[in-house]
C-alpha cells in the first residue's frame, strides 16, 4: 500500500510518498517542486504513480506557499519570486542531505522535477548540484535571466506602482546569471533531461524551453538522454498526458 506521510525536515514541510513496506529502504528518489501559488498536495497524482513503481517521492512546500504561506499580498509575493527560487535551491540541498544521511537513496539515483516555478528551479539546480542524476522541467524556463527581464518588463507595464530600484535589479540579474542553465549548458554533463511544454503557454514562453532544447541536444553524445515533448493547443496547465510521460521518463532514466 502506498503511504502519504506528512513530515518536517529541518522546518521544511513536505509530503513523503512511498510504499509503506519500503519506507526505510534505499530507493530511487524524486523531489518534485510545485509552481507559483500552488502547494505540495497538488502533485500527489504524479507522486502516487511513481510510488507504485517503487520510487520514493518528496513533495516540499516552497517558501511563502502552502504551510509556509504568510500574510503577504499577491503583488508582494510576485516581487519575491526569485527569492523563492533561490530558497528552493537551499531546500533541495537540505532534502538531499537528509535522504543521504538516512540512507534512503539507492546509490546516486536522485531525481528532480518541477512545474512552472518548480521547472525554473529545476533548471537552476542543474547548474549547482552534480548529484542530480535525472531531471524533468514541465513548462519551466532554463533561460532564467531572460525570463526575469521579461517578468520585470511585464510588471513595469501592468503594476506601475511597484518598481525595483536599478541597483537592486542589477544585483538580481548578476545573481541569476550564475543560475542560468542556458548560459552554462555544459553543466548538464549529458544527464537525462525531459521537457514538457504547452505550445500556447502565455505565462512561461514555450520558446524559452524549446530553443534551449535545440541547443542542448547538440551537446549530448547520447541524444536519447534528452527529450522534448510539446503539446499542441495547451496553455499553462499540466495535462494528464504530461504527468504520465514524466512518470515514464523517470522509470526509464532514474
Amino acid at each position: 500500500m502506498i503511504g502519504v506521510f506528512k513530515e518536517y525536515w529541518l522546518d521544511i514541510p513536505l509530503l513523503h510518498i512511498v510504499d509503506n513496506e519500503k519506507k526505510s529502504d534505499a530507493l530511487p528518489t524524486l523531489t518534485y517542486i510545485h509552481g507559483f501559488t500552488s502547494a505540495k498536495e497538488h502533485n500527489l497524482p504524479l507522486a502516487y504513480l511513481l510510488a507504485e513503481k517503487g520510487y520514493r517521492v518528496i513533495l516540499p512546500d516552497c517558501m511563502l506557499h502552502g504551510e509556509r504561506e504568510e500574510e503577504i499580498s499577491e503583488v508582494a509575493r510576485q516581487m519575491r519570486f526569485f527569492d523563492i527560487v533561490k530558497q528552493n535551491l537551499d531546500d533541495i540541498e537540505i532534502i538531499y542531505q537528509e535522504l543521504v544521511a538516512k540512507n534512503l537513496v539507492d546509490q546516486d539515483r536522485f531525481g528532480l522535477a518541477g512545474t512552472s516555478m518548480g521547472g525554473i528551479t529545476t533548471a537552476a539546480a542543474l547548474t549547482q548540484f552534480s548529484w542530480i542524476k535525472s531531471a524533468a522541467i514541465l513548462m519551466g524556463s532554463p533561460k532564467l535571466k531572460q525570463y526575469a527581464e521579461e517578468l520585470v518588463g511585464f510588471m513595469d507595464e501592468n503594476i506601475p506602482d511597484v518598481s525595483i530600484p536599478k541597483e537592486q535589479l542589477e544585483q538580481l540579474m548578476s545573481e541569476l546569471e550564475e543560475l542560468d542553465l542556458s548560459q552554462q549548458v555544459e553543466k548538464l554533463y549529458g544527464r537525462p533531461l525531459f521537457f514538457w511544454h504547452g505550445v500556447d503557454d502565455r505565462v512561461v514562453p514555450f520558446e524559452h524551453s524549446y530553443s534551449f532544447y535545440e541547443e542542448a541536444i547538440t551537446h549530448y553524445k547520447n541524444p536519447e538522454n534528452i527529450r522534448f515533448l510539446k503539446e499542441i493547443d495547451r496553455e499553462h496547465k499540466v495535462s494528464r498526458f504530461a504527468i504520465t510521460e514524466t512518470v515514464n521518463w523517470f522509470e526509464l532514466q532514474l
